[in-house]
C-alpha cells in the first residue's frame, strides 16, 4: 500500500493521503493486449491501450527482450486497434487483424521498414488467425453459413437477417440460444488459405457443410487450433453439433487436411472434454488438455502427450492434482511450461514430459503465458492491486523482471487496501482460504463495515487477481473491509475439494461462509462482523437468495446480481444444460428433488433482509425472469428492496456508464445499511 504523499506549502508540511481506487478510475486504466513473442525470442510485440479522456487508442509496441533497457518502439499509429499478433517464422514480419479498413482483416507489417500491407479482402470479417510453420498458409476464423459454397453468399444472407431484426426464428433442436445471443445458425469454420507475396489466395472451408463451431462460442479462440509440424494438417477442438450438444461436453480433437475433407478424431477414446493441442518445436509430441468425465465442465484438465512418432499416449503428471489453463512447449520440446489455479493464484510451472517432475516457478498473483524468451518466460501478471503487465520469469523461478507498467501514471495517486491471505476450519474442520482487504484509508484502532463478496462459478474463485467487474478495491476504496472466501466448490484446492459442491449447492459452501466469516472477524477485530452486507453474482447471486432464507439475520443487507431464484425454471431456460445436470445429479425431470432440496424458492418465507437486485436482459446463462422473480417476491412480503435491469448487459456488466451505475447503485445501497 502507498504511503501518503508529503507536500511542503509556506513553510507547513501536510500530509495528503493519496485516493482510494474507484469506479471512475477503473474506467481509465490502460491494458496491454495481443502480447506474442517472436520464434527466436528476441523480441516482444504487445498491443498498448490508452484512455484518452473518453476515447481509447490502441498501438502496437515493440520491445527488444535481449536488451530490455533499449527504448520501445512504437509500430504502429492509428484509430483502429491491432489485434491478435502473429509473427512470420523468419522473425521479420507479424501478421495481426485491424479493422482498418472498414472491417476485420488480416494485415502484415515488415519489421524492418514500410507500412502495413492489407493481407485479406474478405466480405466478412475474420474473426482469428494461425500461421503454418512453413509459413506458406495462413488459417482465418470466419463465421459462415455452412450450406453457402461461397464466403459472398454469407455475406449476403448477414445482411438479408439485418434488414428483417423481428424475422422469426426457426429451431429444431437446442441450442437456440447462447451466453447473450440468439442463434442464427451461422457457425464459426477455419478457413486455410495459400499465402502468396503476403496476400491470402484460395480460400479452402476445412469444416466446409459443418453445423458446429470451430473455435467453440463465444469464449474459445484459435488456442483451440493449431498447424502440424509438417504444416499438412490442421488439430482443432470440437464437438459434433447434434441435437445432444446442449447436455454433453465431448469436445474431441480432429485432425483435417489443409486442403480439406474428412477429419479424424484423435480422441474418439475419451467421450470429456479434449482441448489445446499444441506441438513440440522438433514435431514429436502433441500436448493437449483433457478432462475424463463425461458432460463436466469443471473437471481437472490433465495434460495429455501424445508420441507423434510412436502414437503412444500418456498423461503427463498423473499425481499433480490441478487443472491446467494454458500448455506451451519449452525450446527443448523436453519440459512444458503451464498454468493453472493454484490455492488462490494462477500459478506458472514447469513439468517435464518424461518424469512428470513439476516445479513452480511463480505463484504470486494471476499468470498467463505468453512465450518464451532464451532462458526466461514471458508472462502477463495481476494482483489485487495491480492491473496486468508483462514480465519475464527465469525459467527457474528465481526473478521477475518488469517489462511493461502501463498504469504507472494512471495509478499514481490512488492507495490500494492491504490485502492477505487466510485459512480456517471450515466444513468438516477442512481448511479453507479466503482473502481479506483492508479499506483503503485504514486506520488502527477503528472498525470497518464488511464487503462479504461471494463469488460465482461455483466452480470458481475470485483468487488473488484483478478484475474489471468485480473488484474488491474498489470497496476498499469506499471504505468497507472485503472478505471473500473460496468455499467447498471453489477451483484451485485440488479436484475432490472442487467436486465436493455437487449436488450440495447450499450445504458446504453455506457453512463454509459462516465460518469463515466469524473466523476472519476473530482473526482481524478491524473487521465488524456486525456490520455486513452480502453480495454476488451468478451462483454468488444464488447464494445470496440461499442467505436470505437460510441465514437472514446476519447481514445488513444483500445485493444479488444475476442469481439463480427458482432452480426448477433455471434449468428449463439456461442454454448450458451439461451445467446443472453435472452439479445436481440429472435433468430436473429425472431428480427434480435435488433441485428442489436447495431451491431458494422454497425459502422465501424467510426472506427479511433488504436486497438490492440486478440483472442484464440479454443474460441467457441465467435469463433475468430470475431476478425478476425474486424483485417480486421482496415487493410482495414488503421488503425493502430496489430492481436494476440493464437492457443491453449479459451476465456481465461491460461497458463504463453501465459499470459506473452498478457501482453506485451497489455502494448507496451497502451505505443505506451500513454504519460507517
Amino acid at each position: 500500500m502507498k504511503a501518503s504523499a508529503v507536500i511542503s506549502c509556506l513553510g507547513l508540511t501536510a500530509a495528503v493521503s493519496a485516493k482510494g481506487f474507484d469506479v471512475e478510475t477503473l474506467t481509465k486504466l490502460n491494458s496491454v493486449h495481443s502480447a506474442s513473442v517472436s520464434p527466436n525470442g528476441e523480441f516482444l510485440i504487445y498491443g498498448h491501450k490508452k484512455v484518452n479522456k473518453d476515447t481509447k487508442v490502441s498501438n502496437l509496441y515493440l520491445r527488444n527482450l535481449n536488451d530490455i533497457k533499449q527504448p520501445i518502439k512504437q509500430l504502429t499509429a492509428h484509430k483502429t486497434t491491432e489485434h491478435d499478433v502473429v509473427w512470420s517464422n523468419d522473425n521479420k514480419t507479424i501478421y495481426f487483424i485491424s479493422a482498418r479498413s472498414g472491417s476485420a482483416q488480416v494485415w502484415s507489417l515488415a519489421l524492418d521498414g514500410g507500412e502495413a500491407r492489407q493481407v485479406t479482402d474478405l466480405p466478412i470479417p475474420v474473426n482469428g488467425i494461425k500461421l503454418s510453420p512453413d509459413n506458406k498458409k495462413i488459417a482465418l476464423a470466419l463465421t459462415v453459413f455452412p450450406e453457402c459454397k461461397t464466403i459472398q453468399c454469407t455475406a449476403d444472407k448477414k445482411k438479408t437477417l439485418s434488414e428483417k431484426p423481428n424475422q422469426g426464428r426457426e429451431y429444431t433442436q437446442l441450442m437456440v440460444r447462447h451466453w447473450d445471443t440468439w442463434k442464427d445458425h451461422s457457425y464459426n469454420h477455419v478457413f486455410v488459405a495459400d499465402l502468396t507475396n503476403n496476400q491470402a489466395k484460395n480460400l479452402v472451408d476445412i469444416h466446409k457443410g459443418l453445423k458446429t463451431d470451430v473455435p467453440a462460442k463465444p469464449f474459445s479462440g484459435m488456442e483451440e487450433v493449431s498447424f502440424t509440424p509438417d504444416s499438412a494438417s490442421i488439430v482443432y477442438s470440437a464437438k459434433l453439433g447434434d441435437h445432444t450438444q446442449s447436455w454433453h461436453t465431448n469436445y474431441d480433437l480432429w485432425q483435417v487436411p489443409v486442403t480439406g475433407g474428412k477429419a479424424s478424431n484423435l480422441t474418439a477414446a475419451n467421450t470429456a472434454w479434449d482441448s489445446q493441442p499444441v506441438f513440440s518445436n522438433d514435431g514429436r509430441y502433441m500436448a493437449y488438455a483433457a478432462m475424463s468425465k463425461p458432460a463436466a465442465e469443471s473437471d481437472r484438465f490433465a495434460i495429455m502427450l501424445k508420441d507423434l512418432v510412436t502414437g503412444n499416449v500418456k498423461e503427463v503428471a498423473p499425481l499433480w492434482d490441478r487443472s491446467v489453463r494454458s500448455i506451451k512447449f519449452a525450446p527443448d520440446s523436453r519440459n512444458l511450461y503451464v498454468t493453472a489455479q493454484d490455492l488462490g493464484q494462477v500459478s506458472v510451472f514447469a513439468i517435464n514430459i518424461q518424469f512428470g517432475d513439476v516445479k513452480t516457478l511463480h505463484n504470486e498473483g494471476s499468470s498467463s503465458i505468453i512465450g518464451v524468451s532464451g532462458d526466461n518466460v514471458i508472462i502477463s501478471k495481476k494482483d489485487l492491486s495491480s492491473p496486468g503487465d508483462l514480465y519475464s520469469l527465469s525459467n527457474d523461478g528465481t526473478s521477475l523482471e518488469t517489462l511493461t507498467n502501463v498504469n504507472k501514471d494512471v495509478l499514481a495517486d490512488v492507495d490500494f487496501g492491504e490485502y492477505s491471505q487466510f485459512t480456517f476450519k471450515g466444513w468438516n474442520d477442512e481448511t479453507v482460504h479466503g482473502y481479506w482487504v483492508k479499506p483503503a484509508d485504514f486506520k488502527q484502532g477503528e472498525k470497518y463495515p464488511i464487503a462479504f463478496l461471494i463469488h460465482g462459478g461455483p466452480q470458481g474463485s475470485f483468487g488473488n487477481s484483478f478484475s474489471t467487474r468485480w473488484n474488491p478495491q474498489l470497496w476498499a476504496g469506499a471504505g468497507y473491509g472485503v472478505v471473500m472466501i473460496d468455499f467447498h466448490g471453489s477451483t484451485g484446492y485440488g479436484q475432490q475439494f472442487t467436486d465436493s459442491i455437487n449436488q450440495d449447492w447450499g450445504g458446504k459452501p453455506l457453512e463454509d461462509l459462516q465460518k469463515g466469516l466469524a473466523a476472519v472477524t476473530k482473526q482481524q477485530p478491524w473487521l465488524d462482523g456486525d456490520n455486513a452486507c452480502a453480495l454476488g453474482g451468478s451462483y454468488g447471486g444464488y447464494m445470496v437468495n440461499w442467505i436470505a432464507g437460510n441465514w437472514s439475520k446476519q447481514f445488513k443487507c444483500l445485493v444479488n446480481h444475476a442469481g439463480l431464484f427458482d432452480m426448477r425454471m433455471f434449468y428449463n431456460v439456461t442454454e448450458e444444460l451439461w451445467f446443472p445436470e453435472q452439479d445436481f445429479g440429472g435433468s430436473y425431470l429425472n431428480v427434480k428433488e435435488n433441485y428442489e432440496k436447495f431451491n431458494p424458492a422454497n425459502f422465501v418465507q424467510n426472506w427479511q433482509t433488504p436486497m438490492l437486485v440486478i440483472h442484464g436482459e440479454k443474460d441467457f446463462r441465467v435469463p433475468y425472469g430470475q431476478g425478476l422473480a425474486a424483485f417480486t417476491v421482496l415487493q410482495r412480503k414488503g421488503i425493502d428492496s430496489k430492481l436494476l435491469m440493464f437492457p443491453s448487459e449479459n451476465h456481465w456488466i461491460l461497458t463504463n456508464d453501465n459499470k459506473k451505475q452498478w457501482y453506485k447503485n451497489v455502494l448507496d445501497w451497502m451505505d443505506k445499511y451500513t454504519a460507517k
